[in-house]
């Protein structure tokens, strides 16, 4: 299995950052059985105040082959272009296998 984490900074001049990420959470939550191969999603938008990212997305993928087509299936890139792209200021990523 592959495990893909990101971390997202918002944008300083949204007005209403709870919205954007309870729509990141849940487009992205709702990729579960639309992309193949990938097995979970978690997307954590409720980070302590000594937090440095807003958003954080844990996903899990049956392996590197499925994260590398998850990247271009027409799903998350709709998710993608539309509640998370045009918000974030910085996106950090690790993937690894476990």
């Amino acid at each position: 299995m592959v495990k893909h984490i990101i971390l997202w900074k918002l944008k300083d001049d949204i007005e209403d950052k709870e919205a954007v990420k309870a729509g990141i959470k849940e487009g992205l939550e709702g990729l579960v059985g639309q992309v193949p191969g990938l097995l979970d999603v978690k997307v954590n938008i409720n980070g302590l105040d000594s937090s440095t990212a807003d958003a954080m997305l844990d996903s899990t993928f049956e392996d590197v082959e499925s994260l590398k087509n998850y990247k271009h299936h027409p799903a998350h890139v709709a998710v993608a272009d539309s509640k998370v792209r045009p918000y974030t200021a910085v996106r950090s990523c690790l993937d690894f296998i476990v």
